[in-house]
């Protein structure tokens, strides 16, 4: 067996990961990023390299095609476009899971070539805000911390950010230093108590959108109690004044917290020399989201805390390679190496790198006015590249309906099936993580390589190399005749070294020497290197910015305010993750965490369905999780669900498109709903040995070990029940034998085909109450079929229940009988069923069952 050394296509952790075309997947001890350790996401990555469902040709007008065809059919539709309506009428939206080198030919071809800035990223709705408050403070998109600062800091701020969820390493990174300096304080600022506040000292549940207010309060403190640094500020930051000015006007109400809470975080503030700030998109995704940033990084300008060992503000980026899609101008506001659109030098600069024919002159569009143009006609070819953004933009249907109305759209992607796709007219098969090759960026700045360890599937090729193709069908094969990624990067390298006189931050000349083949994880512009402890800044005159952030005025909340965000276990659309089993079993369908008081004045009881209407009229069906930890009038759901795995449980429907004005971010963060009881008539649960389609009112999709499940719901029973399972199963043949319990209203229905169980549905007017894990279970075997139909395991069949830990694949019965047995730590349960001893993110749920456990003996 041979481990090829890669990186994850997960997070912006950017974990090392050794990896062998077996499946076999183990951390790499050697990557400074994660030191052997990986997540439940990042270990499951064995489970998601077959090729069920992959995309293996390309096709055309939703036929089978050559490559020749497609690509000429995408080169000459965008000619088309160029020539009848000019440059700005053509448009690419990529995405952070890109590879650098694929992100640095599609900026190319785009802002050189054709001539325009319309190209932009998802990264637009993960990272944006954070850019553009860095290029206000610092005068350019420097992330100035290492991931050594979480290790060396005496106090750590998390803010909007369920680091234990969505990035499990860091998170065991600080678990770690906090058991080895007890003294270390964690302070968690979010709306939610989530998996994270667990390790925290202080929980701020500051209210939605309050971040600015919150930081503005702890500057004004920094100001009243002499903490700021006036040596720092006098000769290295401009705009001090008025960033305290605005902060003294601030009305601490909006944040929701009371005056002891304040008080005893910004004193901890203040008295702490080595403070990091890390934050992510519960500050970034919002329509203040630049003027959070900036709040936070005035108080680190203020106090010269930056640029220092375990001190500075972190922004954690929520792709694994959104940083490097900056780095290479993969935004529509910027030029590659962090150069300026709008600076006319910088543009003839690139242009004579690249001598290429034109180059844009201004701004592109940005993700949602992108969209907002091809609804309205202004966009006449679109090239969508490893994204869904039918799924993942906010006012979802808007911008599927918005794709629809584009004459032509290309999708390159690895899946034959997804929202977007489906709405193209060429398809172009891409390779996988495992498959190509290039490097990444993480969140610490440091640039690893993706490696292949499999054979490209079918007829699928490199986004770079399809970006190339089509370049060179479009007329401009000299200029992107690239051999490999290596090639690409040696050019991005050498652009570096053109563009360093400018007196940028991005330096890749260490890496003109380096072999590609064999390059190390490292960090730009060299390992060690610190950004802006020297006072040291990017704008002209050499000095940082504090912004004044006005904060918003106090309002009495009206209605409930969803927030939106992401799974322990899935990521981003389930592209991947969907493909994992082990993945799918922790939270197998969408749902909507809400307060109890909320719950009872929307008529919602627990495991109902729940349907939220958002603002702009689209709405989505969710099972109710009443949580005492939803925060009131905020409930929570994730984004992962798409059309391909639920028929009604894409919550981005329900968020609407408000962007930040600097960035042009939009907020998931606080759409204002409606909730209300879905009333349906059934309900129902599906074991299935073949792929299930979501063909009823509510339908929720996920991969079992034996096969697939749904759970289903709709307003009418369906008049024949074998029919409905046929239909959502695709099984035509088989055996049928059924249990009807007129009273009861219940109906049980198995197919068997040849012997074995290939379908279970378990049907009635409540949710259906049954051992789901054991139904699972029977799939493909050759169990009698009134055992499989009674839904329960036999004595001989213990039940392990619900998944909790997915990297050790352990049931909540398997904990609960571990702690009746004498296991009443963590620790303990770890040692006895190995959860929580992996990546740890479960570790807060374990004590949550240890701790009802103890309720219940105590209430005995």
């Amino acid at each position: 067996m041979t481990l090829t050394r890669t990186t994850c296509p997960y997070c912006g952790v950017g974990c090392g990961v050794l990896a062998a075309a077996d499946g076999t997947i183990k951390g790499d001890p050697a990557h400074p990023a994660n030191l052997g350790r990986l997540c439940s996401k990042g270990a499951a990555l064995g489970d998601t390299l077959d090729l069920e469902g992959r995309l293996l040709a390309p096709r055309v007008d939703g036929k089978p095609a050559d490559w020749d065809t497609a690509i000429n059919r995408v080169a000459d539709a965008f000619r088309a476009a160029i020539r009848d309506h000019g440059p700005d009428s053509v448009a690419l939206y990529v995405s952070g899971q890109s590879l650098t080198e694929d992100y640095y030919v599609a900026n190319k071809l785009m802002k050189g070539f054709i001539g325009a800035a319309n190209i932009d990223t998802n990264s637009r709705l993960c990272m944006a805000s954070s850019v553009a408050g860095h290029k206000r403070a610092f005068g350019t998109d420097t992330v100035p911390g290492t991931y050594e600062d979480l290790e060396e800091a005496d106090l750590i701020v998390l803010v909007g950010s369920n680091l234990a969820w969505c990035h499990p390493v860091l998170y065991q990174r600080i678990v770690a230093a906090k058991q080895a300096r007890p003294e270390m304080r964690v302070v968690n600022i979010d709306p939610r108590r989530t998996a994270t506040s667990d390790l925290a000292d202080l929980h701020l549940g500051v209210a939605p959108d309050g971040d600015v207010a919150l930081f503005n309060g702890l500057l004004a403190h920094l100001a009243a109690t002499d903490a700021i640094d006036l040596g720092f500020v006098q000769d290295h930051v401009n705009g001090c004044l008025d960033a305290v000015t605005e902060a003294r006007r601030t009305d601490l109400s909006v944040t929701g917290l009371d005056t002891q809470q304040l008080e005893e975080f910004y004193s901890l503030w203040a008295g702490t020399e080595k403070v990091v700030t890390v934050y992510s998109q519960g500050v970034n995704q919002s329509s203040i989201g630049t003027d959070k940033v900036n709040a936070i990084l005035n108080c680190h300008l203020a106090t010269g805390r930056i640029g220092k060992p375990g001190m500075g503000p972190f922004s954690v980026t929520g792709q694994p390679n959104a940083m490097g899609g900056r780095e290479v101008g993969g935004l529509a506001n910027m030029l590659a190496n962090h150069l300026d659109i709008e600076n006319e030098d910088h543009r003839a600069a690139v242009q004579a790198f690249w001598q290429s024919p034109t180059i844009c002159t201004r701004p592109g569009l940005k993700a949602v006015d992108l969209f907002d143009a091809c609804a309205d006609g202004r966009i006449k070819a679109l090239w969508v590249i490893s994204t869904n953004p039918a799924v993942s933009m906010p006012n979802a249907d808007h911008v599927a309906r918005a794709i629809e109305n584009v004459p032509f759209v290309a999708v390159s992607d690895i899946m034959a099936g997804t929202d977007t796709g489906d709405l193209a007219d060429v398809m172009l098969p891409a390779t996988g993580w495992g498959e190509k090759d290039g490097t990444v960026t993480n969140s610490e700045r440091r640039i690893s390589r993706q490696r292949a360890f499999l054979p490209a599937p079918g007829q699928a090729r490199p986004d770079w190399r399809i970006i190339c193709d089509v370049a060179s069908a479009m007329g401009w094969g000299e200029a992107f005749n690239y051999a490999d990624p290596s090639e690409i990067f040696a050019e991005y390298v050498a652009l570096s070294k053109a563009a360093k006189g400018f007196g940028k931050d991005l330096d890749l000349s260490a890496w003109a020497a380096i072999d590609y083949a064999t390059m190390a994880p490292r960090q730009w512009p060299q390992d060690d290197t610190r950004f802006f402890g020297d006072g040291a800044f990017f704008h002209p005159d050499g000095r940082a910015r504090m912004i004044a952030t006005p904060a918003a005025t106090a309002a009495v909340p009206t209605g409930l305010m969803l927030n939106n965000g992401r799974n322990r276990d899935q990521w981003h659309t389930m592209t991947r993750t969907g493909k994992s089993a082990r993945l799918s079993a922790h939270l197998a369908e969408p749902y909507l965490e809400i307060n109890p008081a909320d719950a009872e004045a929307c008529g919602l009881r627990p495991a109902d369905l729940a349907r939220v209407r958002g603002a702009s009229g689209g709405d989505a069906i969710l099972r109710v999780w009443i949580s005492a930890t939803a925060p009131k009038g905020a409930p929570f759901a994730p984004m992962h669900w798409t059309g391909q795995l639920t028929s009604a449980g894409r919550v981005n429907v329900a968020t609407r498109a408000d962007v930040d004005p600097v960035s042009g971010q939009p907020s998931f963060k606080h759409a204002p709903v409606r909730v209300e009881r879905y009333d349906a008539a059934w309900y129902g649960f599906l074991a299935s040995a073949e792929p299930l389609t979501p063909q009823t009112g509510y339908a929720a999709i996920a991969k079992t070990p034996t096969g697939w499940q749904a759970e289903l719901a709709g307003e009418t029973a369906p008049d024949d029940w074998e029919a409905m399972i046929r239909q959502l199963t695709g099984i035509a043949d088989g055996e049928v034998a059924s249990m009807h319990d007129p009273r009861r209203h219940l109906t049980r229905v198995a197919i068997r085909r040849e012997g074995r169980l290939v379908a279970l549905l378990f049907a009635g007017p409540e949710p259906v109450a049954l051992s789901r894990r054991h139904a699972v279970s029977q799939i493909g075997t050759e169990a009698e079929v009134l055992l499989a139909l009674s839904g329960r395991a036999g004595q001989s069949q213990p039940d392990p229940g619900a998944i909790v830990c997915a990297c050790h694949d352990v049931g909540v019965n398997t904990l609960r009988s571990a702690i009746a047995s004498g296991a009443t730590t963590v620790a303990a349960l770890g040692e006895q069923t190995c959860a929580g001893t992996n990546c740890g993110s479960c570790r807060s749920e374990l004590a949550g069952l240890i701790a009802a456990a103890q309720m219940k003996v105590a209430a005995e």
